[in-house]
């Protein structure tokens, strides 16, 4: 990057808080821009963070304004539901001045056949083991973590309204279901006059990308609020990579449990770190930021294994990407998505508009007509 383009680049750091809060999706429940999660509460698989320093983390993130609470029944084994509702039962009042989810889907029970899937049996005890973890008697958000294809799809929906008809869930979110599944799910409920869906939790960082080709538009059509996991994609962002030091930074028992970056990471990599150096700050800054300001990206879930860690996440809020900055890590980070979304989005403006410029774009001619077209 040349010296020019430094100077451009320094100097830009007013972000949003904790306490700039987002309406999630079509409903009236507000979060904040960084949710924190907490799926490295607990020691119990030789990683992660010590119950201390997991509660100083609630502590700090509430502290500073944040009130987006992240957890799942099978991180740690439930450990990390155990961990939060700990934490709760030693602050009253504090509970429901939270937006606390979970999410179902995991067999804990092994042997049991009805343990874990979207059936109306499996959420209904899955649901009351989380909120006996969490020692409350609802959570804000219950969100199904993966796609059922065994389950009618009917059936994990009625259940669903049925609970928030009950008052032990409030509303209803999906991780990691194909958004044609997703989809299918809005459209019944909307129906049926079930309970819709108001968020989406989906992998997306600047080396993972592939949900702009169905997901993320879904989202937006049908009124879906995204919570963005992974921005660091597994640290490969937070600038203890390079394809300098391949990976000399990480330590080996990280890179075990995460592997290495490819070649073609390593390219979007080096470009987050020269901008972080360029601009005075972290490659984390920098990746955390380019999520956050993304379309469609109500709210991107930070989580850490340190205190350090965590910190820094908390800190890159006060950073904003410059538009030069972002505009160098959109073209680095280009995806290849899946049929037809590349399609729609190149071949069909111009096959729509010939050329044309509609509400300030500027459109391609469409080539398949050629240069004098004879229209019979």
């Amino acid at each position: 990057m040349t010296s020019t383009a430094n100077e451009t680049l320094r100097g830009a750091t007013s972000g949003s808080a904790l306490d700039d809060y987002r309406t999630l999706g079509r409903s009236g429940l507000r979060i904040s821009p960084a949710t924190l999660g907490t799926m490295t509460f607990g020691q119990d698989h030789g990683w992660g963070a010590s119950v201390i320093d997991s509660v100083a983390m609630l502590d700090r993130y509430v502290a500073a304004g944040g009130n987006s609470i992240d957890t799942a029944n099978v991180y740690t084994s439930g450990h990390s539901e155990r961990i939060i509702g700990d934490w709760l039962a030693a602050r009253p009042g504090l509970r429901d001045r939270l937006v606390l989810g979970t999410k179902f889907y995991t067999n804990l029970h092994p042997g049991d056949p009805n343990g874990g899937g979207a059936s109306r049996k499996a959420i209904l005890h899955q649901l009351q083991d989380s909120l006996r973890r969490l020692q409350t008697d609802y959570v804000d958000i219950y969100w199904l973590h993966n796609f059922d294809s065994s389950t009618p799809l009917e059936e994990t929906l009625r259940t669903l309204d049925d609970l928030v008809s009950a008052g032990t869930v409030r509303y209803v979110g999906f991780s990691d279901v194909p958004a044609w599944a997703t989809a299918a799910a809005q459209v019944t409920a909307g129906f049926v006059r079930l309970v819709p869906i108001v968020g989406l939790q989906a992998e997306y960082s600047l080396l993972e990308r592939t949900a702009e080709g169905e997901l993320l538009p879904m989202a937006r059509a049908l009124g879906i609020g995204v919570l963005a996991w992974g921005p660091l994609r597994s640290g490969r962002l937070s600038g203890k990579y390079s394809s300098a030091t391949a990976g000399g930074k990480v330590d080996t028992a990280r890179r075990e449990l995460v592997g290495d970056p490819t070649a073609a990471e390593y390219v979007v990599i080096d470009r987050v770190n020269e901008i972080a150096a360029a601009l005075g700050v972290t490659a984390a800054e920098v990746s955390l930021a380019w999520v956050r300001g993304r379309v469609g990206i109500t709210s991107t879930l930070i989580g850490a294994r340190t205190l350090e860690q965590f910190d820094a996440n908390l800190h890159s809020l006060a950073f904003e990407l410059p538009a030069e900055a972002r505009r160098a890590l959109d073209e680095i980070s280009e995806p290849q998505l899946n049929f037809p979304a590349e399609n729609n989005a190149l071949l069909a403006p111009a096959l729509q508009f010939n050329g044309l410029s509609v509400d300030g774009v500027q459109h391609p001619a469409n080539m398949l007509l050629g240069s004098d077209p004879k229209i019979w």
